[in-house]
């Protein structure tokens, strides 16, 4: 199953290169798009759980690296719950 990581830029301007264990991410994210903070951890939420499913499908099992790295997409976000106009950027795939 192909792994993938895509980089994103949060708020603050730090950088986070996260993990998926399937290319679905590219259905949800586009490289040199910014999305509203919400909108950026649903896409995340959606397509890590479809990856994970898809190595349950392969393998009988769930991935716990890709629900783990939506945790800590959900724990990276939540300080930038009180800015409305939070954006979070992808710049790049690999």
């Amino acid at each position: 199953m192909p792994v993938m990581h895509f980089h994103v830029i949060w708020p603050d301007k730090t950088q986070t290169h996260c993990y998926s264990p399937s290319l679905v991410v590219q259905e949800y994210l586009q490289v040199g798009q910014s999305y509203p903070l919400n909108d950026f951890v649903q896409r995340c939420r959606e397509a890590l759980h479809i990856a994970s499913e898809r190595v349950r499908a392969k393998y009988s099992f769930a991935c716990s690296q890709a629900l783990d790295q939506l945790a800590e997409i959900e724990h990276l976000a939540a300080p930038f719950q009180t800015q409305a106009d939070a954006q979070v950027l992808v710049t790049a795939f690999s």
